[in-house]
């Protein structure tokens, strides 16, 4: 019937094989499912995807680490069964009529599984309590709208009155186009509010991800007690071929990097993600006290 003539079609990737000295001048052609290996976009070491998850997402040939979504991120770094989220009913509004935008909001929200470009709640690294914000790139971008701030602003007044750590890791594209003066509003708002953690005597720890620019690099992403930053990241405020266009120079191949702004004093470290966790509890033992589960 109907079913027999139109079907889905299943999606692959062809790969070449030799078979021997004798067929090498006729490889065979093998059809793996998409979705299964994972070629590094830096080195083209081919990996298989679970291999790859099981490496946290850094490449084996050498060392380039892939996009994490919010969820990989606390499932790396919360104990297991012990993080809450906070405020996931929140969402985004179409305040200047903006075109197709509340259709594209829905289309990510599909694709991501998420709400919003941030997820927002609290947890326990190895025992020690701590608010965690986790940005999502796939989500409009990770660009920062007004429930981006007003999720941030409300986890900062919560681990002010809880009087936990506050972990942020930003990736994001900056501030969204879509919601205009309103996106740009939420700089101040998330400034203002970290403000407020360093008056009570909080603790803020940053740690910046490919990419964080724009907007978000030039608020709450840059305001850490702690500046953290993984290897390779990309961040800064505006795209380097306006900063070129502007200034009429040459700028270092290495301008924007992580490590570019770990030797211009802007970071604290750049950390390997196999090493954060570790990392996140050695500074969190310093300043706080250990609640067992």
């Amino acid at each position: 019937m109907l079913k027999d003539i139109f079907y889905k079609k299943r999606r692959y990737a062809t790969v070449q094989a030799e078979q021997g000295q004798a067929q090498a001048e006729k490889p065979t052609v093998k059809e793996v499912p998409e979705g299964l290996m994972t070629k590094c976009p830096e080195c083209g070491t081919i990996a298989y995807a679970k291999e790859l998850e099981k490496n946290l997402k850094v490449c084996q040939g050498c060392g380039h680490h892939f996009p994490m979504t919010a969820f990989e991120r606390i499932a790396m770094l919360v104990d297991e069964g012990r993080f809450f989220e906070y405020d996931s009913e929140l969402l985004s509004t179409d305040p200047l009529n903006f075109p197709d935008y509340t259709a594209k909001l829905e289309k990510d929200m599909e694709k991501s599984g998420l709400s919003e470009a941030v997820v927002t709640g609290e947890g326990t690294i190895k025992g020690y309590p701590a608010i965690i914000a986790v940005m999502d790139s796939r989500f409009r971008m990770g660009s920062m709208g007004s429930v981006v701030g007003e999720k941030i602003a409300r986890a900062i007044e919560r681990a002010i009155e809880k009087r936990y750590p506050f972990i942020l890791f930003s990736a994001s594209g900056g501030a969204r186009m879509q919601e205009g003066v309103l996106s740009l509003m939420q700089m101040a708002k998330t400034s203002a509010a970290l403000a407020k953690l360093d008056a009570a005597r909080g603790l803020y720890i940053s740690v910046m991800t490919n990419p964080t620019t724009g907007g978000v690099s030039a608020s709450f992403a840059s305001l850490g007690d702690y500046n953290f930053a993984e290897p390779g990241a990309l961040i800064g405020f505006a795209g380097r071929r306006i900063i070129m266009q502007t200034i009429r120079q040459e700028l270092p191949e290495d301008f924007q990097t992580a490590e570019f702004l770990l030797k211009k004093g802007q970071l604290d470290r750049v950390i390997p993600r196999k090493e954060l966790r570790d990392t996140l509890v050695t500074i969190l033992d310093m300043h706080t006290e250990r609640r067992e589960n």
